[in-house]
Formats: structure tokens, C-alpha cells, sequence
């Protein structure tokens, strides 16, 4: 008899966060292209013009390095200290150095 939907016959399943074997192996193969092709790949980046150069590597850069999420504190000044306000300065000092 076929399984409702939402039931399965394994009642562990697939453990939380593994990746099924199609994006393992698909992840492995690009890694290979890449790492096979890497001279030709340098060579085709810089023929282009540097305005495209620059938009590929904008483009790859997403996969690499996390984009920054903006962040909001709302602080009410008036709620606080002379003391826990020039705590919060300096902190804030702190971090942009």
C-alpha cells in the first residue's frame, strides 16, 4: 500500500543538514571542471574587457564570501546613563577602528 503524504517507511529519514548524494556528486564534478581548467580559466578572464572581468568576478565572489546583512539598533538615549552612554560610544568607537 502506498505511503500517505508526509509519511515515509524510514521513520529516522535523512539526517538533518546531510546532502543527498545528486548534490554531493554534482558539487565534486564542478570542483574537478574547475580545478582541471583553471590556467584556461585565468586566460578567458583577463581577455575580457575589465569592466565584464570585474562583473564575473562580482558574480563568483557570492558563492565565496557571505553578503553582508544590514543591521539596526534602536537605543533610547533618554532611558539611559551618562555612564551607559559613553559605554555604548565607545564600544561603537571600538568596532569602527
Amino acid at each position: 500500500m502506498a505511503q500517505k503524504k508526509g509519511q515515509t517507511g524510514n521513520l529516522n529519514g535523512r539526517p538533518k543538514g546531510s546532502p543527498n548524494k545528486v548534490t554531493s556528486d554534482l558539487r565534486e564534478w564542478v570542483r574537478m571542471l574547475i580545478d582541471g581548467n583553471r590556467e584556461q580559466l585565468e586566460k578567458d578572464l583577463l581577455a575580457l574587457e575589465p569592466k565584464a572581468r570585474w562583473q564575473v568576478v562580482e558574480k563568483l565572489m557570492q558563492y565565496t564570501i557571505p553578503k553582508m546583512q544590514s543591521v539596526e539598533a534602536k537605543i533610547d538615549f533618554d532611558k539611559l546613563s551618562d555612564s551607559q552612554i559613553s559605554t555604548v560610544i565607545n564600544e561603537i568607537t571600538k568596532s569602527l577602528e
